[in-house]
């Protein structure tokens, strides 16, 4: 699967008085047609993108789908695939943020009207790299609630990991066929120092808290202990482990140049650049979920010298090449966004309108060198890789989870 997105990031700063809207701020409300014109020129067959949540949930039970039904209607016929992206960073306003125990069950209801509104749609993001969104409103202080406790991590983590397993469930009761693709970051901590190998260990740890929640996978003791003393009880920490829903999932995996972080002895962690690089870290993760794979984003901003995120491109196929030719099967590739974006550059929280040229193309609607490089790898690409990894291993796997083997059991 061959895909672009829609950056639809839409994330409150300021207290919550200011939301910083991507799919206004790149002018994709104005030019979504000539938007969905260019994914289908690039030769993208999947688009990652979804209907802003706070424009579209307006209370309970309450709706505007005039974007989508347009949007959807359209990508429908230009025979775009979606994968749809029910939550990405932000919430409407009257829901508040990720502290809300409200939230979960509200999303699910939404993600169940959704489904039934557009039943042809089978693949789902239904909420976005759940840890960051955890990270970046309650660790960083960044977005939304904009705290900096553990408390409020685990807080923000737990709820944002339910409303994602209620709404799968809610999308399976519509659609029983329908795939789930975790657009999850890969992080890896390194250690700067022997004295930081413990802090380093425990963030290593602590990366895979969302899936394992979303999964169901039982986490260490340590970080047993670290969720119930900072707010989640056993009742809650049951539920994950009871609603096993991986056999409807695909891992997708996120992965760009920050990624990678260095720890020092007191915990404090800045970027370390790539060490490892995706492969090396996507096997880490395929390892701990024994999951189909997908590429689900990547970018680089283009620098001085103009082929900088082409390189970049290049190495990330490489990399997908690299772990599909190791038997990880691995189904798509996503660059993401079709569009520059405005103020990734500081993470969405000061307001500068700086145009950040990460995108296929820039925000005039020109295509960009790596742009160029994309639709020719897909074009030399697409008819080369067996569709045997999609069509075949996939739902084999999926089938044997479903009739009920053990985890693991019946696998040759």
């Amino acid at each position: 699967m061959f895909a672009t997105g829609i950056e639809n990031s839409n994330p409150t700063i300021e207290g919550g008085r200011v939301r910083r809207d991507q799919m206004e701020e790149c002018g994709h409300y104005a030019r979504w047609q000539e938007d969905l014109a260019l994914v289908a020129e690039i030769g993208c067959g999947f688009l990652r993108i979804g209907p802003p949540l706070h424009r579209t949930l307006l209370g309970p039970g309450r709706h505007d789908w005039d974007y989508a039904d347009q949007v959807f209607a359209e990508m429908r016929r230009l025979r775009i695939v979606p994968i749809v992206d029910l939550c990405h960073f932000g919430l409407p306003d009257w829901l508040g943020d990720f502290q809300n125990p409200d939230f979960p069950a509200a999303f699910a209801t939404y993600a169940r009207a959704f489904a039934e509104r557009f039943p042809w749609v089978q693949l789902y993001t239904p909420v976005n790299e759940m840890y960051i969104t955890a990270v970046f409103s309650a660790r960083y202080g960044w977005w939304n609630e904009q705290l900096s406790s553990d408390r409020g991590f685990v807080t923000a983590l737990k709820h944002v990991v339910r409303a994602n397993v209620l709404a799968m469930e809610a999308i399976l009761e519509v659609r029983p066929d329908a795939l789930f693709i975790q657009s999850e970051s890969s992080e890896y901590f390194h250690a700067d120092s022997p004295a930081a190998i413990g802090p380093a260990e425990i963030r290593n740890a602590e990366r895979f808290l969302s899936l394992d929640l979303n999964y169901g996978v039982r986490v260490s003791s340590e970080m047993y202990d670290y969720l119930l003393d900072n707010g989640m009880t056993r009742e809650e920490y049951r539920f994950f482990m009871q609603h096993r829903l991986k056999r409807w999932c695909i891992m997708g995996n996120d992965y760009y140049v920050t990624n990678e972080h260095l720890v020092s002895a007191d915990g404090r962690t800045k970027a370390s650049g790539e060490i490892f690089g995706y492969a090396t870290i996507t096997r880490q993760y395929h390892d701990r979920y024994r999951l189909p794979v997908m590429h689900t984003e990547t970018n680089l901003q283009e620098g001085p010298r103009g082929d900088e995120a082409v390189q970049w491109l290049w190495k990330q196929w490489a990399n997908v090449l690299r772990v599909r030719n190791d038997g990880m099967p691995i189904v798509g590739f996503t660059w993401f966004s079709l569009t520059d974006q405005v103020d990734w550059d500081t993470a969405l929280r000061e307001r500068n309108g700086r145009q950040n040229p990460l995108g296929l193309y820039d925000l005039d609607r020109r295509i960009r060198r790596v742009g160029q490089a994309y639709k020719k790898l897909i074009a030399d690409w697409r008819d080369v890789l067996p569709a045997q990894s999609l069509c075949l291993q996939v739902p084999v796997h999926m089938l044997r989870d479903r009739d009920g083997w053990p985890e693991g059991e019946g696998r040759g």
